[in-house]
């Protein structure tokens, strides 16, 4: 899917700087599984409408794969807002996985309302490094991040698959993410403690369920989920 206008030019493969976005929905299988098909094609519709919202002037929504949407935004700066609008977004709708992101800024070739090159490759790799809530970028990325006074963290150097050499990652700190929330060990759902529907305590730390029905397939196998995923403490 594409959306936006798309300038005469991309039609001719030119080269242009942009700053490119991948983000996706930890745990999306998860969900897909514990709350079926339906709801998690609903679920894309939904995230797809809130990535178009939260474009600003210069941006655009190039397309979604899946459970992931790619967009594009002229400088780091910009994606940056761009990425803090989005995940704001979702955050603050009931019922929503918790986003992940990766940011790269390099040349792209755009073409046909889409956009190719490394650029775009090593944006994808970045966002697959990335957990669940967790933004990272870049050098580029995060040096106009830490200009701004945004919190970056810098976590070291990763091979990452199919990009030559290795990739300096910063994790970046949009604040997004609301004080109080929890995530479902069971559907990977972001929860609301205060509109939590069961709440149980295991190895000494509270686990947040979105449904009785998470909460029962907790309560049949706690130590499988709590092996696969940190509590809440």
């Amino acid at each position: 899917m594409a959306t936006g206008s798309v300038p005469d030019a991309a039609e001719d493969g030119v080269v242009a700087d942009r700053t490119v976005v991948f983000v996706d929905l930890a745990g999306f299988t998860a969900l897909t599984e514990v709350h079926g098909d339906r709801e998690a094609v609903d679920l894309v519709d939904r995230f797809v409408s809130l990535a178009e919202q939260a474009l600003g002037a210069g941006d655009r929504l190039v397309k979604s794969i899946g459970d992931a949407v790619m967009v594009a935004a002229p400088d780091p700066a910009a994606g940056l807002e761009l990425l803090r609008r989005l995940l704001a977004g979702c955050y603050a709708t009931a019922g929503f996985p918790v986003p992940r992101a990766g940011l790269h800024h390099g040349p792209v070739i755009e073409r046909g309302g889409d956009l190719f090159g490394a650029t775009v490759n090593l944006a994808a790799r970045v966002a697959g490094q990335a957990h669940g809530g967790q933004v990272l970028g870049t050098d580029p990325v995060a040096k106009v991040a830490h200009q701004a006074g945004v919190a970056t963290v810098d976590l070291g150097t990763f091979e990452l698959k199919n990009v030559g050499e290795p990739v300096n990652l910063h994790e970046i700190d949009v604040g997004s993410a609301p004080a109080g929330g929890a995530i479902d060990p069971v559907c990977r759902m972001h929860v609301d403690r205060k509109d939590a529907a069961g709440r149980l305590r295991y190895c000494e730390a509270d686990w947040w369920f979105c449904s009785l029905g998470c909460a029962a397939q907790f309560a049949a196998e706690p130590e499988r989920f709590a092996r696969e995923h940190e509590p809440d403490r």
